[in-house]
């Protein structure tokens, strides 16, 4: 298919994070773009705000004209998309061009020099800094990314046509329809078992995404039984962070890159997970070309990324932080984040589980990641794309939590709940709709101060 022939993209689920992305290049370049989601949300409002037609309800008659010709129209469909949508049947059914989210990103990175961000932990924060780094450097890139970038306030940076940043997302092997020249693989824990059966399965995806690259091409975190450059905090490794120490809310580490020392890197982000992902985007760009003092100038700019341990209130006596984690590797991280900022002060935590399956599956892991705040409440399971699953609860779930200030909490009492908590830091944690929450606790929290 050649892109240069179409004029019209037509979203289905284009509020969706990496779909968002996705329509913001199109209309860069000059496409009309307009799309269907189930959900008003603050995402589509900013898309409407750029001139992107979007209704709610699934409904043929709702989309305009121009885009029912199919001689010139692409339409762009999540994974997430039920087999009953009557606008993706139509679409199907009428011979247009359909493809998935991951199918067009093929396609326009195939033509690009792309570097490809793989993990089920850490694509986004990784694939943001080396974006980031690349943009400030002068680079003629184009980052895909699956969240909102605070420097940029937008899930795409830049709009170049020679280099591509893309999240390569194992969800439904979606990666696999990619072309890197640069890759990397931070993390292989087990999840989306839905889609893959088991751990097995998901260890092979991974593998055949690696073999796209050879082995001096790809860069993965220490201890993955991967082939290629590895990644290390306080390990031994090719690239190694160490001297770590905070200064001014600052992390200020030496980085041993195969032997080259490159000391005082300075990087505003918690926790060592995102020490981490500030290593492989550092390893990626040395290894595109860059000098170290011009990757460790655009690292220690970055602001972060919106929903990803993102202070909403940070004084001295409250601290407030939102963060996207839904599953337990992730919960572990934002815990020893936020222990190493505030060892000294209590801790409670709002959680909404995302997906019946992967509640079940990890349930044993989310209850001894939870167990570990000083008080935690939950949310009901937020479905996404599934149906219940008999058994599977927030209260099954809140029986094996280990720790005696644990409660359930309805979403209209979420507000009152922060309201009479005497804790010093909050954190609310999940991948479903508590982000839409944020606004109204950050100024339910104010008001204690």
């Amino acid at each position: 298919m050649n892109l240069g022939q179409i004029h019209n993209v037509y979203f289905i689920g284009i509020g969706g994070i990496g779909m968002s992305a996705l329509a913001r290049y199109f209309m860069n370049i000059g496409k009309n773009v307009a799309g269907y989601d189930k959900t008003r949300t603050q995402l589509t409002s900013e898309l409407e705000a750029l001139g992107m037609e979007i209704h709610f309800e699934d409904d043929v008659a709702l989309i305009k004209k121009e885009y029912l010709n199919k001689e010139n129209t692409l339409v762009v469909i999540t994974p997430a998309v039920p087999k009953d949508h009557k606008e993706w049947n139509y679409f199907l059914e009428n011979d247009f061009t359909v493809k998935k989210r991951a199918e067009v990103l093929g396609l326009i990175t195939k033509g690009t020099f792309c570097f490809a961000v793989a993990g089920t932990h850490g694509k986004t924060t990784t694939s943001s800094i080396l974006g980031h780094i690349l943009y400030q450097n002068g680079v003629d890139v184009t980052a895909f990314l699956g969240g909102i970038v605070e420097n940029y306030n937008s899930n795409l940076i830049g709009s170049g046509k020679t280099v591509t940043v893309v999240e390569a997302d194992e969800f439904d092997r979606s990666f696999l329809h990619l072309h890197p020249n640069l890759a990397c693989i931070t993390s292989m824990d087990a999840d989306h078992l839905d889609i893959y059966g088991d751990a097995s399965a998901i260890e092979e995806s991974f593998r055949e995404f690696a073999s796209k690259v050879i082995s001096t091409n790809l860069f993965v975190a220490s201890g993955l039984p991967l082939e290629g450059n590895t990644i290390g905090v306080n390990k031994e490794a090719n690239y190694t962070a160490q001297n770590i120490r905070i200064e001014n809310g600052f992390y200020v580490f030496d980085i041993n890159a195969n032997h080259e020392i490159v000391k005082d890197v300075k990087f505003a982000l918690p926790g060592h997970h995102n020490l981490s992902n500030a290593l492989i985007a550092f390893a990626m760009a040395k290894s595109y070309g860059l000098e170290n003092e011009a990757i460790k100038g655009a690292l220690v700019t970055f602001k972060g990324v919106r929903r990803r341990f993102s202070f909403q209130i940070r004084e001295e006596k409250l601290v407030y932080i939102d963060d996207y984690a839904h599953h337990p590797t992730e919960i572990n991280a934002v815990h020893q984040a936020v222990r190493e900022l505030y060892p000294n002060k209590k801790i409670f935590a709002v959680f909404q589980p995302h997906l019946f399956s992967r509640t079940k599956d990890f349930i044993d892991g989310f209850a001894e990641s939870l167990s570990k705040f000083d008080e935690v409440a939950l949310l009901d399971i937020y479905p996404a794309r599934e149906l219940p699953i008999e058994g599977v609860t927030s209260s099954w779930l809140l029986s094996k939590i280990n720790n005696p200030n644990k409660r359930l909490v309805e979403k209209e009492n979420v507000i009152e709940t922060f309201k009479n908590s005497n804790a010093d830091v909050y954190v609310t944690i999940g991948a479903g709709d508590i982000g839409e929450m944020v606004k109204s606790i950050k100024e339910t929290l104010y008001e204690k101060i």
